[in-house]
């Protein structure tokens, strides 16, 4: 296990993929040993947000973007209340923070939380080669310098594929985000792994947030008596999440109004009766083109997901909940992007496989707070 209490001083650090290519570094953080799955994460900004994003858990992040660092660490932009990454890897780490609203150094921070990361790699040979080869598990090590005993220490831990991850990034006590100025609806939002700039998002609309646990059952949602349901993103495979599943197919049962984000869409697909998959690489970053297919506009969206919904584009599938189709599309690679689900052409459930919060950016996709705003109204 990391070792937060470790001088920051760096130390030569190994990482090696489960096909056994290997990089050497320099340590930064804590040091120690830690496993996950290796992925890329495009942005410029925003790294904050990224490694105390829920949905990282269990993952190895890789900033593609060269210089890392520059802006510190700060009390206001966390996702959630801890960092969530099992390790972050750089190409050049910044020497020191230069940003007015930076309280401590990004290392500083890592160390304290103890989360390993190594920096000196050569992250654009290490993304081009996940992109050929896909995600795959990763360790990161201050403590084994072989790469062939690393290797096998990777080889020997768990896939991400098959695990349900939404209980363990869960809050375990129901929380209320109260609504800015004129409470106007109630909306119970299942934590699977939710940011905390989503109910922020949906209290500046005069909405009051009850944030539940992923192990809620519907008689507890139903007491809360809301306006409409939102199932959060989060970490794992959607495809071994059967309690969401169930819990939102009573949602949709009894007509509450629904939306979903990122692994919510993916919960709502598979409600729906669709099929989920993994990407060879996933979507990660915050420059991602999708089209949303009623308007034919094209928006710069926000992503981090290594699954995604199978389900026919251009086409109406008829479920028990009503006539579902979808509503975006990524037009980087075509994946699914969104879906809704109408009756009597009154769209009462929809979702989105990206971030419409959107912190650090963009804001293409704010409207669908609204969205959500107006499908609550039209149900009173």
């Amino acid at each position: 296990m990391p070792d937060s209490s470790s001088s920051p001083t760096p130390v030569p650090a190994l990482l090696v993929l489960e096909d056994g290519r290997h990089f050497r570094g320099r340590s930064f953080g804590a040091t120690g040993e830690i496993f996950g799955e290796a992925v890329f994460a495009t942005p410029m900004t925003g790294y904050q947000e990224t490694l105390t994003d829920p949905s990282y858990h269990r993952q190895v992040v890789i900033a593609t973007a060269p210089h890392i660092g520059n802006t510190g660490w700060n009390d206001e932009d966390d996702e959630s209340t801890r960092v969530w990454v099992s390790g972050f890897v750089v190409r050049d780490l910044a020497r020191r923070p230069s940003n007015w609203r930076s309280t401590r150094s990004l290392q500083d921070e890592l160390a304290e939380q103890g989360v390993v990361g190594i920096t000196d790699v050569d992250t654009r040979a290490l993304t081009r080669h996940l992109r050929e080869q896909g995600a795959m598990r990763v360790g990161v090590s201050t403590e084994t310098t072989d790469p062939q005993a690393l290797l096998q220490k990777v080889r020997h831990t768990g896939s991400m594929a098959g695990l349900e991850l939404a209980t363990e990034v869960s809050t375990t006590e129901a929380y209320v985000v109260p609504a800015i100025g004129e409470k106007r609806f109630t909306v119970a939002a299942v934590d699977l792994g939710i940011k905390a700039m989503t109910p922020a998002r949906m209290s500046e609309r005069g909405i009051e947030v009850h944030v539940l646990p992923a192990t809620t059952d519907f008689a507890e949602l139903a007491a809360i008596a809301p306006d409409g349901v939102f199932f959060s993103n989060g970490p794992g495979d959607p495809g071994s999440d059967e309690h969401a599943v169930q819990l939102l197919r009573q949602v949709l049962e009894a007509g509450i109004p629904f939306f979903g984000i990122c692994y919510g869409n993916q919960i709502f697909g598979r409600a729906l009766g669709f099929g989920t998959y993994k990407l060879k690489y996933g979507h990660r970053g915050i420059n991602q083109p999708v089209m949303d297919l009623s308007t034919r506009k094209v928006e710069v969206t926000a992503h981090n997901h290594g699954f995604a919904v199978d389900a026919p584009t251009g086409e109406v599938i008829d479920t028990g909940f009503g006539q579902a189709r979808v509503s975006h599309i990524c037009l980087n690679d075509d994946v699914v992007e969104g879906l809704e689900l109408s009756k009597a052409d009154t769209v009462v459930a929809f979702s989105v496989q990206y971030h419409p919060e959107a912190a650090a950016g963009p804001h293409d996709a704010g409207y669908l707070f609204d969205r959500f705003v107006q499908v609550m109204e039209g149900n009173r």
